[in-house]
């Protein structure tokens, strides 16, 4: 269930992209495309003359994610896509083509098969992260939602508590967990590195390849202010499925790269990492709360048994 099922919103949203995109002096052409999800609408509106635009939706827990848009193409510009307009308020984004996805890259019979290639991605995103520093305050005055490294533990009480689709083995094994997940949180904590932008869903199709070399991250609907290399976890294990295990120290070292120096021994941003892969499971279970009023779940309420699979993988050693 999403708001595109009633007719006002419909005509009211098309409305505003078909508005804004005229106060651009640009113009609709051809028939639009419509992609439904209980996180989303997207709707691909075709524009004269050049590259299709996109407007995007997002529900009331993600409706951030307008204001964000606009906040990193002035902070970030080389990193992310300069929305054509925002509605901050409805958490609308009217957001211009991006050129190929890094997925459709990889998936080319032509594209890079070499088990490196998340390696640039990863380093550029960990650029932009280290330049966010400073707007950590900022972002979460956004509405981005919190999941510091310090209160990770009461987040994890509460999402486990409310959580519907866990079985009672399962959540027994995590509420015994509890106090080692607070010492991983502590030490992690205490290598230094702040909190700031973490995307949380860093796929392959959530990053842009329009030229060799350069990526655009977008999608920042499941982003929290967290450890950054929380952001790890969800680009490591694409790039495992898709390469093998063995890319996972290169990538590993490669994400890493900005953030050396400053006394910080190799070994210990090594170990940062390993536990951030575990406790970025939390923000991962965190977003599954962020869907559409209306929608429904396989069981339980909607989005828990997304959110029990990833707090069970708290229970799981990191790879690396």
């Amino acid at each position: 269930m999403t708001p595109w099922e009633q007719e006002a919103w419909r005509e009211e949203a098309l409305g505003w992209a078909e508005r804004e995109l005229a106060a651009r002096g640009l113009r609709r052409t051809g028939q639009r495309r419509v992609r439904l999800r209980p996180w989303s609408v997207l709707v691909r509106v075709p524009v004269e003359g050049r590259d299709a635009a996109w407007f995007k939706a997002s529900p009331p827990a993600s409706a951030f994610e307008a204001a964000l848009n606009d906040a990193l193409a002035r902070w970030v510009p080389e990193y992310v896509l300069k929305p054509l307009a925002v509605d901050a308020d409805r958490g609308w984004s009217l957001l211009p083509d991006g050129g190929p996805l890094f997925r459709d890259v990889l998936d080319s019979p032509r594209g890079p098969v070499d088990p490196r290639a998340w390696e640039e991605p990863l380093r550029q995103y960990a650029g932009m992260q280290r330049a966010l520093l400073p707007y950590t305050e900022r972002i979460e005055l956004l509405g981005v939602p919190g999941a510091r490294t310090a209160s990770l533990p009461e987040t994890f009480d509460r999402i486990v508590d409310m959580n519907t689709a866990l079985e009672p083995t399962r959540l027994k094994a995590l509420r015994e967990l509890r106090p080692r997940l607070a010492e991983w949180c502590e030490e992690l904590a205490g290598v230094g590195i702040p909190d700031t932008l973490d995307h949380s869903d860093l796929h392959d199709g959530q990053l842009f390849a329009p030229a060799p070399g350069r990526f655009t991250f977008f999608d920042w609907g499941d982003a929290a202010v967290a450890h950054p290399f929380c952001s790890f976890l969800v680009p490591a294990r694409f790039a495992r499925e898709r390469f093998g295990p063995e890319v996972l120290p290169r990538l590993r070292d490669a994400y890493l790269e900005p953030w050396e120096g400053e006394g910080r021994t190799t070994a210990e941003l090594r170990s940062a990492l390993s536990l951030a892969w575990r406790l970025g499971a939390i923000g991962r279970a965190c977003s599954w709360g962020r869907l559409f009023p209306g929608a429904s779940g396989s069981a339980g309420a909607p989005g828990d048994a997304e959110s029990a699979h990833w707090l069970l993988e708290l229970l799981t050693e990191p790879p690396l």
